[in-house]
Order: structure tokens, then sequence, then C-alpha cells
């Protein structure tokens, strides 16, 4: 046992360490088997008392992925060519829409790069054209003179940086709502997937993910030019009928206006030009969208939804609003510095309170003592959440959002304010929920196969190497739980590829006792004493043992920095347990072995 000493006070070491951090887990899942006995109502006052013990034993657990605790998977892609649009600004025109739309459909059906397809297609239009026309960046150095290259590769960078940003924006969105070890990361060029473990609200983590955070403050249309815009567009649907009506067979078939048969102009606001209910509020942006009925639309004005119902039905409808404002937005929420969570004491209504930096500040003023006593909306993402009245110039920057339905709702918008507004639109294309009771299968079925490779590698070393093999078992348990107290001390989080990668590694594990020890039977078939035998196997086999594990540790880490998901928690866990078998085989099992033979007469079987 002599020289021993330094490799027990690392193994007593590295086995308290991993109790430490396994610990809360094992706690946390007695807390909740004992939980689960209780009565109904003895369980939720249980929970009530120790909310805050339970919390930090959540907290401190090791943390299950996706496909083990239930969730969400999403996969948002970047509206490349809204951004596309938005970047050429004031250059851009009917011919770049048409460009736009073609290389949209080819990017589609090819599945290719569509900011490729867009040159590619301008070029086919235009011979002899220059995207440059549409195109300027001081910062990029994009002028009149640049060519359709630099173009090509302004607009990639721009997308790039789009896609980094919306990716930040919603880690902290996401870090902000209280999601527990989410994955988040780039898929392609302008994809962005979010693996949200052990959310139930997907509808609220919908609401999240795809809000650009685009706040305007506008200013209200004037009520005599929405009156007249109504009368007029009302009018030419009444007209409308009276055309495809042409004799009194048709007149008493009830046809009618089939505006008016959705919109209620019997509004309760000046500034509103009706109001419907919510499942027809498509309806009635389709017959407003006719290029007819568009004609009719002051250019000054534009028309929004309200973003909350502002009646409910005693038959439970929700009306909403549709109301006139300018199309010239004031000031964006790129002013907004800081943003809260309170209540309107004559309502006890959620709203959100924002203070603006010294620019929004001394704008703020500006427009508000502009327009005392009119209206200024308050927009986000193109639906009106208030426009209310200015009752006097506001010099402090302050100003609050309210017509919002829930707390939940009011700091939800206050993350997204604070978190920053997306660079570009995001489009959830692709969304997979599983369920809790899936990822309690899968740890049932994750758990039994580990058990029982265990079993069976277990059983096979004491047949074939004896007592030997029992040592390698012993190393080969503690190995499992140096694995696990890696992936807690590190916060990692176990996968279902990643209980997989354990499966694996106690395969592995038993790899290097079976070198050593058949070097070991070759050494005393040479003549050599036991402890000759041990000290020979141990030192001939340590070469090939390192060489083997270093290379596949090397390919964990390839697999971790090149993969994505799944792929990811399995190097994890391979990576761990390298670590943990190695560990086991070169320092415990020789510990055992040179315990067991301290004595020269000592007799220890190899098989």
């Amino acid at each position: 046992m002599q020289g021993n000493g330094t490799k027990i006070g690392f193994i007593v070491a590295f086995l308290a360490m991993s109790i430490y951090y396994l610990w809360p887990t094992v706690a946390n899942t007695l807390e909740q088997n004992y939980i689960q006995d209780l009565p109904e109502a003895e369980r939720t006052e249980y929970r009530e008392e120790n909310a805050q013990r339970l919390q930090n034993l959540r907290e401190e657990s090791l943390s299950l992925g996706l496909d083990l605790q239930g969730g969400m998977h999403v996969t948002l892609e970047v509206g490349t060519a809204q951004l596309v649009r938005e970047l050429a600004g004031e250059y851009a025109d009917t011919t770049l829409s048409n460009v736009i739309e073609t290389a949209q459909q080819r990017a589609l059906q090819n599945d290719t790069d569509f900011i490729n397809e867009m040159v590619q297609v301008f070029e086919e239009q235009n011979p002899n054209g220059r995207l440059s026309r549409y195109y300027r960046s001081e910062a990029e150095n994009i002028t009149r003179r640049s060519t359709n290259e630099e173009i090509l590769a302004y607009l990639q960078s721009q997308r790039d940086s789009a896609v980094d940003r919306a990716m930040e924006i919603i880690r902290t969105r996401v870090d902000r709502y209280g999601v527990t070890e989410p994955a988040i990361f780039v898929q392609g060029n302008n994809r962005v997937v979010v693996e949200l473990p052990g959310v139930a609200n997907k509808e609220r983590i919908r609401s999240l993910l795809k809000g650009t955070a685009r706040l305007e403050f506008r200013l209200v249309a004037e009520p005599d030019q929405i009156s007249t815009a109504r009368q007029q567009i009302v009018g030419y649907y009444n007209r409308q009928v009276a055309s495809d009506t042409s004799d009194s067979v048709q007149q008493s078939s009830g046809q009618n206006n089939p505006l008016a048969e959705v919109l209620s102009t019997q509004t309760r606001s000046g500034y509103a030009f009706g109001y419907t209910t919510g499942r027809d509020t498509a309806r009635v942006n389709e017959l407003l969208q006719k290029p007819e009925v568009q004609e009719l639309i002051p250019r000054n004005m534009t028309l929004m939804w309200g973003a909350s119902p502002f009646q409910t039905t005693q038959q439970g409808q929700e009306l909403f609003e549709l109301i006139g404002v300018r199309p010239q937005v004031e000031m964006t929420g790129e002013v907004i510095e800081e943003a809260s969570v309170n209540f309107d004491q004559a309502t006890n209504q959620p709203r959100v309170s924002m203070n603006m930096n010294s620019e929004g500040a001394r704008r703020w003023s500006r427009i508000t003592g502009a327009n005392i006593g009119k209206p200024i909306a308050i927009v986000l993402d193109g639906y009106v959440y208030s426009y209310p009245n200015v009752e006097s110039k506001i010099a402090n920057g302050r100003s609050s959002i309210s017509g919002l339905e829930s707390q939940a709702e009011a700091q939800d918008l206050v993350n997204i304010l604070l978190s920053g507004a997306l660079p570009a639109p995001l489009e959830i294309i692709e969304e997979r929920t599983v369920g809790a009771t899936l990822g309690e299968a899968s740890i049932q079925a994750g758990f039994y196969s580990t058990l029982i490779g265990l079993v069976i590698v277990a059983i096979f070393m004491i047949i074939y190497y004896r007592a030997g093999g029992g040592i390698a078992d012993l190393a080969l348990l503690l190995n499992i739980i140096f694995i696990l107290g890696i992936l807690a001390a590190f916060k990692a989080t176990l996968t279902l590829p990643g209980i997989a990668g354990i499966v694996l590694t106690i395969g592995m594990a038993v790899d290097a006792n079976v070198l050593i020890f058949d070097r070991i039977r070759e050494e005393q078939r040479t003549g050599k004493t036991l402890r000759a035998a041990i000290e020979g196997g141990y030192a001939n086999a340590m070469s090939a043992i390192v060489d083997a594990n270093v290379t596949t540790f090397f390919v964990g880490i390839i697999l971790y920095s090149f993969g994505v998901g799944p792929i990811k928690g399995f190097a994890v866990t391979l990576m761990a347990g390298i670590v943990a078998s190695l560990f086991s085989a070169i320092v415990i099992t020789r510990v055992v072995v040179d315990y067991l033979t301290r004595e020269r007469s000592a007799e220890l079987s190899f098989g």
C-alpha cells in the first residue's frame, strides 16, 4: 500500500464531490415522491410552505433535457425577404419587390439561398443593372458605385448579423421567462432552433419568441376623416350589392352589404372605424384589402386592430376595434430605457410603465406638447394597445401601455421591450411538443437499459476474470456515480442520447481493465510472481489505454463543437465517461489490487 496514500485521497475527494453535486438531485427526487403520496389538500399546502426550498432543489438538481422532461422544440426562420426589403428603405420600388417575390418562390422550390437567388433574378431581369441603386451603407462602404458582388456580400453579412442578434434576443427573452437549461442554436443560415424543457404554456412561448417588439408612437387620424372613409367604403359595397341585384327575385334573396355583415360602424369612439368579433377580423381585412377599397382610404391614414378586446358580449364573444392612425411613426421603442409592470389605480388592470432616455424624453416632450387634447396611439407589432388623450406636455420621458389582459402578458411585454427588438420578423416553421409522460417513459427505459447493461457486464467480468472482475465491477459502479457527478457539477443537461452515452461508457469502462488483466495473465505465464505480474501488467497496458481514451475524448470534443442538440448531449456524456473510466481503471482498481496483494503470500485470481 506504500505510495497509495495520494491515490486514496483523490478517490475520496472525487467520490465526495460527486455525492455533493448529486445530493440535490437525490433530495429532489425523494421530495417529489413524498409530495405525490400526499392527499391533494396537503400536497398544495406542503408546496406553498416549502416553495423556496423546493425551488432551490430543482435549480441545483441534474438538469433533464427536452426528451426526458418534456417541453417544446421550436424552429424559427428569420424573414430574410422582409429584412432585404427594409434595408432598401426609401430606394425600394416595384422592380425590387418583383425581384424579391420571384427569388422567394425560387428559393422555396429549389431549397436554395434566398439572397443568391435574389441577385441572380435581378441580373436576369436587368442585365446591365446594379443593385447599388437600392442599397447604401456608409459603415459597410456600400455606395452607388458598389458592384453586385459587393451588394451580395453586404446583404449576406446583414442577414448573418440579424440571425445572430435574433438568437441573442431570444436567449435573453427565454432567460427572463425562467426556463431552466434552454438550448438555443443557429441552424443553416437563417434559422434558430429553440428547445425549452419543462414549459407548458405553448401560446405564451410562441408570442414570446415571435414578437418583434417594434414599439411605435403614432398620431391618431382625425374623426371626420375616419367617418368620411367609412361612409365611402360602406357606400362602395352598397353599390356593389345594388349592381349585383338585377331583378326582384335577387332582391328577395336577402343579399346584404358584406362589410356591414361583419363590421359594426356604431363605434364607441370617433377614432374607431368600426368593431367586430375576433373570428371576423380576417374577413374584414379581406374586404378592406381590395384595390378599389384601398383607394378610398386617405393616404395619411391607416387602419389597425386593437390588441385586446374592448368588450365581451353576454354570449362570450370578444369585440375588437379597428382604429384609424397616421402612417407616420413619430417615435419608436428604441428610446425605451426602463420598463416595469404596475397596476392602474382606478381599474386595477396591469400596465407597462416605460422610462425613455434623454433623446426620447426630448422628442416625447415635443410630440405631447404639440398634441394636447389629442390621442396618441401606442402600437406594438402592428396592433394598437391603447390611444390615450394627451392631457398635458410630458417632459420627463415617461409613458405607459394599457389594454393588457393579464399580469403575465404585461411581464412578457416588459421582457420583450428590455431584451430589444428583433432585427427581422421570425416565423415558426416547425414546432414539436414533448409530453411529460413520454419523458417519464424515456427516463424509465434509459434506467432499465443502463441497469441491464451494468448487470450483464458485471456478470461477464466475474465469470471471466474471477476476483479481478469483481474489482472491475466495483470501479464500474463508482464510474457511473462519477459520470453523473461530473454532469451535475458542470450544470450539463442529461438527454436521452446522454443516457445512451452512459450505456456505451459502461462497455468502454471495462475495456481498460480487460487490457490490464490480460497483460497480468500474460506476465504470470512467463513465470513472474503475482506482484511482479501486476506491476508489469499495469505498466505495459498503460500506453494502449491512454491512446484509445484520449483519441475518443478528442472525438467527443469535435462532436460537441460541431454537433447540435442530441449530438451535444451524447458528446458531453461520452467525455465525462472517458474521464471517469480512466480514473476508475488506472487509480481505483490499482489501489484495490495493491491492498488485496499487500502480503507476499496473497493470492488474487485474474481468471
